[in-house]
């Protein structure tokens, strides 16, 4: 199925230590780069994050932000390293005993001491468990979005298909009738010039004109590109690199309609296929 790169996700997740959200924005990118902004106490998470993101992820240019808020009662929550404040009282009654004046203990200076006041530790693997679990989820809903607008996109370019497809059809159908109008134009002028000119040569200059204006092959590389282009829309993996080829081989084709033209009614078939083909193109920038 046909995906777009461009989409957005939000997953939040509540957990027994705190409140998880999730954040991905994606956008059109040659190759898939992933740009992640997380708590220091995630950091070791990193590696990992970036491989779900390529399991599931084929191209892409891919923002996720991860927020933490932990839970009033645990951050409010402190405990005491007990063994750490005897031993600092300890040696403050023993610096006591060196001195004549000696200074009362100061048992706030105490709790300041590092390690003697302690909040209660988060459990991290648990906590990076819910993590992951949580940003596999919000992947998943990034892909339904980028599902959703990719049939959208496939929508708009088989209907660019299916008139690029007609033009062909309507130019290999008119191309004996423009030949015959050209050979009376090639006749009356000639006749306003009131020189005679043999008609063998006459026909030869017609020959030569509809060797140089033949434009069948054209119209059936034009045609077969436009079923290739439709075959892979049908296939479930990215596609986007293999569209944009095919799209420089149908402006290529229309490039040459119009080179060959001789008339202005192949001349404004040409535009037209090239305004199509670019309408897709542009699309196709945009998908996986």
């Amino acid at each position: 199925m046909t995906q777009s790169m461009t989409a957005f996700a939000r997953k939040e997740e509540q957990t027994q230590q705190g409140d998880l959200t999730w954040e991905i924005r994606s956008v059109n990118h040659r190759y898939l780069e992933t740009s992640l902004r997380l708590d220091e106490r995630f950091r070791p998470l990193e590696m990992k994050i970036k491989k779900l993101f390529s399991g599931k992820l084929a191209r892409g240019k891919v923002d996720a932000s991860l927020r933490f808020k932990s839970l009033e009662s645990q951050s409010a929550s402190l405990n005491i390293d007990q063994e750490l404040a005897k031993s600092v009282v300890a040696h403050c009654d023993q610096l006591a005993m060196l001195t004549t004046r000696p200074a009362p203990v100061d048992m706030l200076k105490v709790l300041q001491w590092p390690g003697v006041l302690q909040a209660d530790s988060l459990d991290q693997d648990a906590l990076n468990t819910a993590v992951m679990s949580s940003l596999n989820d919000a992947i998943d809903e990034l892909i339904i979005t980028r599902k959703t607008e990719g049939a959208a996109l496939q929508q708009m370019i088989e209907q660019r298909c299916v008139e690029v497809n007609n033009i062909a059809i309507n130019v290999h159908e008119r191309m004996p009738d423009i030949l015959e109008q050209q050979r009376k134009r090639l006749a009356e002028r000639v006749a306003d010039m009131q020189v005679n000119l043999d008609p063998e040569r006459l026909e030869q200059e017609m020959v030569m004109l509809a060797q140089k204006s033949d434009v069948a092959e054209e119209l059936d590389r034009l045609q077969s590109h436009i079923v290739e282009v439709q075959n892979v829309l049908q296939r479930n993996e990215p596609t986007g690199r293999r569209l944009d080829f095919l799209m420089q081989e149908l402006n290529r084709e229309a490039n040459t309609l119009g080179s060959k033209s001789i008339n202005t009614e192949t001349t404004r078939h040409s535009v037209d296929l090239k305004v199509l083909i670019e309408q897709m193109r542009e699309q196709i920038q945009n998908i996986e």
